[in-house]
């Protein structure tokens, strides 16, 4: 039988499927509770056992958010009736009865500006509190900690898929288009883990968004939206250069002004509703608005998000490489009036179309590289035919000097040169943060 919250793991056998840091987190609390923990790993390593198959006497699968369901270890532990889940359901079967609430957010895009932009504006309040899950603190050593009172966690589809009685105060979908659906398997199959996260008192959603404003009918507790436009009763929204809040109001029946625009510290429509989506959380949670307005202007984007690199010679560089889909991209077009577009890499089969279709309209040309860098100009050659076009062919760390030069060759005052690839990045690079630091270090020379 499941273990419940709070309740002791002694004795039991339980298997830790993958060694990476949630593996480790899992199995290191496990052994804190005197289990017998039992560390599977494809790739070894010091006390790291590689099998396909559930050793005699496990009575517990957990689960890394990376391993898919029909991993062979976890088809036999399935097949044997053994319960499997990952360790964002253990952190929650760990919590003590004094434990934290959860403040959760997921999405195809924007999850971790949202959820580090709700960290500030509990900050702001005077809440101790961290960002957890799938970005910043592990959730387990989150959970295990006693010195916050409130948490900002970030929840991926795979971490959903593996939770089955999580329940966050309060919750929010940010949006769902395709994605990851070699280990989903489908839209709809993806689609419902985003949706496991509605399972507490407060459900929060996208009204800007089809699929997750259908899959939010569907949802529990009380169902609040946010929206780019004027907010109806039960919303968040726009108001002119106003965030405003019509669902958790001061006073009832008006509207009560969150923020503006310009405290904005990020670019970009997509980041206004991640911001309404952060303060729709917090206010959920009693927080005042002056503390969303303090945490907004407070808020510091990480890394490789719509980050400016410099402006040089009127031509503004832009970093998104953490723009690994195209529907993280074309919010990023979206943006910027003139584009200069570093686009391509690993498009995973993803389609382009409405993409470039849309983003046509701001762009005054396109450097392309990657592996899948043909299906993105035959999509220009469609839809934005008299877009210059450059491609960089060679698949290696050196294509990022190319592409700047290309770029600068390209670019005229006013312009912005967005590296925003639609893709994912290890054709040529370790992963999304490399191919953004060497982009950046082409711009400035550093």
């Amino acid at each position: 039988m499941p273990a419940p919250a709070g309740g002791s793991y002694a004795g039991r056998r339980v298997v830790v499927a993958g060694a990476g840091v949630s593996g480790a987190a899992a199995a290191e609390a496990l052994r804190d509770r005197d289990a017998h923990v039992t560390v599977v790993d494809a790739r070894g390593g010091d006390g790291v056992v590689v099998t396909d198959a559930v050793p005699e006497g496990t009575d517990l699968v957990v689960t890394s958010p990376g391993w898919r369901p029909d991993a062979p270890l976890l088809l036999d532990a399935a097949s044997r009736g053994i319960e499997v889940y990952g360790e964002v359901e253990l952190a929650w079967r760990l919590r003590g009865p004094d434990a934290a609430p959860w403040l959760a957010v997921t999405g195809t895009n924007g999850k971790t500006t949202t959820v580090r932009m709700l960290a500030s504006i509990l900050s702001a309040a005077g809440h101790r509190t961290v960002a957890a899950g799938n970005v910043g603190l592990p959730l387990l050593t989150a959970v295990l900690d006693p010195s916050y009172d409130v948490l900002a966690v970030e929840l991926s589809s795979f971490q959903l898929h593996w939770s089955a009685t999580v329940r966050p105060v309060a919750a929010a979908v940010l949006n769902v288009a395709p994605d990851h659906l070699d280990w989903h398997g489908s839209l709809p199959a993806y689609a419902e883990a985003k949706a496991r996260i509605w399972a507490g008192d407060t459900s929060i959603g996208n009204a800007d968004d089809e699929i997750t404003r259908t899959m939010l009918g569907r949802a529990a507790g009380r169902r609040v939206t946010f929206t780019l436009r004027t907010p109806r009763p039960g919303e968040l929204g726009l108001v002119e250069d106003l965030l405003v809040d019509r669902a958790f109001p001061d006073v009832p029946g008006e509207a009560t002004e969150l923020a503006a625009l310009s405290d904005l510290t990020v670019p970009g429509g997509h980041n206004v509703a991640n911001a309404l989506a952060a303060a729709a959380l917090a206010r959920a949670h009693g927080v005042p608005a002056d503390a969303v307005r303090d945490g907004l202007r407070a808020f510091v984007a990480d890394p490789h998000r719509n980050a400016l690199v410099a402006t040089v010679d009127g031509v503004a560089w832009v970093d998104d490489s953490k723009a690994t889909n195209p529907h993280a991209a074309a919010a990023s077009l979206a943006a910027y009036d003139r584009v200069v577009w570093v686009a391509g890499g690993l498009l995973k089969g993803a389609g382009v179309e409405d993409l470039v279709r849309e983003a046509a309209p701001h762009l005054v040309a396109a450097v392309l590289l990657g592996t899948d860098r043909a299906v993105l100009r035959e999509a220009l050659a469609r839809h934005a035919p008299d877009v210059p076009i450059v491609e960089v062919e060679r698949l290696d760390t050196e294509a990022m000097s190319e592409v700047v030069a290309a770029a600068r060759r390209l670019a005229r005052p006013g312009d912005t040169v967005l590296l925003a690839p639609a893709a994912a990045s290890m054709d040529c690079f370790r992963d999304y943060r490399e191919r953004g630091d060497l982009f950046a270090q082409a711009v400035t020379g550093r």
